[in-house]
């Protein structure tokens, strides 16, 4: 085991948002976690795999066609 497991007030740092997010991922079960006893931990792996996942690649540039003249 050599993922580390986050707390979601440690997520959500990361992620920089409030901890409402990442719970709400948890509710919505939309991310990978483990409960232990009361508590709730997001292994490290889990977030970047959602990271991953909803990264968004640039588009490239369209060429510029040349445009026909009209007869």
């Amino acid at each position: 085991m050599t993922d580390r497991y986050l707390s979601v007030d440690q997520v959500a740092e990361l992620l920089g948002t409030t901890a409402r997010f990442p719970r709400r991922l948890i509710a919505e079960r939309r991310i990978t976690f483990v409960k232990v006893g009361r508590h709730v931990r997001i292994p490290e792996s889990a977030l970047a795999a959602y990271i991953e996942e909803r990264t968004v690649q640039p588009m490239r540039p369209r060429r510029a066609r040349a445009r026909k003249a009209a007869a």
